[in-house]
């Protein structure tokens, strides 16, 4: 039984120096929104992903801006984002390998269950919200940091020919949770994705006080970061991930997510 214990030991050295004589771990690192880790949605789909595939991911939430810099600098092997015109550019640039929708909400604007700027009364313009905001000076809370909200935030003051500045507008450069406490704190409005406002509402003072505008619609999409990059780049894991994540058992996974709590999704999944 020695002899037998000695040469198998030899043989998984052996192995170990030529073959391995165990798996090597796999990884995949995943730069994303704060809006998915805020809503929770990770915590509920990714460990169905490491059971599956035996691949542990580690997840960096980020802003939009952020998560696409961390793939032009070949930090990331894979990309759930939300800023479709920026994430078309990335890929026009060659710095990613393909672009897919994934799911979508909304954005929405929150603020003081008093509505001092009269929001509500205004309904589903967020245009004409916004310029409220701005001749009345109300307090408004800006994420400041590049990600899909801000850029979507910034998109909609330009398209309604408007210059945010002054005391009352406040830029954070924080995540979409850390925003809303902010905005909350300072009895403040601030534009939020729909999925981080339900997750968090019970911890808030804040109203939605505009929705439904269609300039609000909020894309998901996921992109593996282009192998080429550097030989860091987990490209395998970061096309298993991509099928999966696009795969029906996992879009079924996310469309079910916050019904149970919420009475409705906080993501509608859209995968073609």
């Amino acid at each position: 039984m020695k002899k037998f214990l000695a040469a198998a030991l030899i043989m998984c050295l052996i192995l170990t120096t030529f073959m391995g004589c165990q798996q090597e771990e796999r990884r995949l690192i995943l730069a994303t929104t704060t809006s998915t880790q805020n809503s929770g949605l990770l915590d509920h789909i990714i460990p169905d992903f490491e059971e599956k595939t035996g691949i542990d991911v580690d997840v960096i939430a980020v802003g939009t801006g952020a998560a696409l810099q961390m793939g032009r600098d070949g930090e990331a092997d894979a990309l759930l984002v939300h800023a479709k015109s920026a994430e078309e550019e990335f890929i026009a640039e060659g710095h990613g390998v393909s672009r897919s929708d994934v799911m979508y909400n909304d954005f929405v604007i929150v603020g003081p269950k008093d509505d001092p700027a009269g929001l509500k009364d205004i309904k589903d313009d967020v245009k004409k919200a916004y310029e409220v905001v701005l001749t009345s000076a109300s307090t408004f809370v800006s994420r400041g940091d590049d990600s899909g909200t801000h850029k979507k935030e910034l998109s909609i003051w330009d398209q309604a020919g408007l210059e945010p500045s002054g005391d009352w507008y406040v830029e954070v450069g924080k995540g979409m949770g850390d925003t809303l406490t902010m905005a909350d704190e300072m009895n403040a409005y601030t534009m939020t994705d729909r999925a981080t406002y339900l997750a968090m509402m019970d911890n808030l003072d804040l109203e939605i006080v505009i929705e439904g505008d269609s300039s609000l619609f909020n894309q998901y999409g996921v992109i593996p970061v282009d192998p080429n990059k550097n030989d860091m780049i987990n490209a395998d894991e970061a096309d298993e991930f991509v099928k999966w994540l696009l795969s029906k058992d996992t879009q079924d996974m996310i469309g079910e997510f916050g019904i149970e709590k919420f009475g409705q999704p906080l993501f509608i999944p859209n995968a073609q």
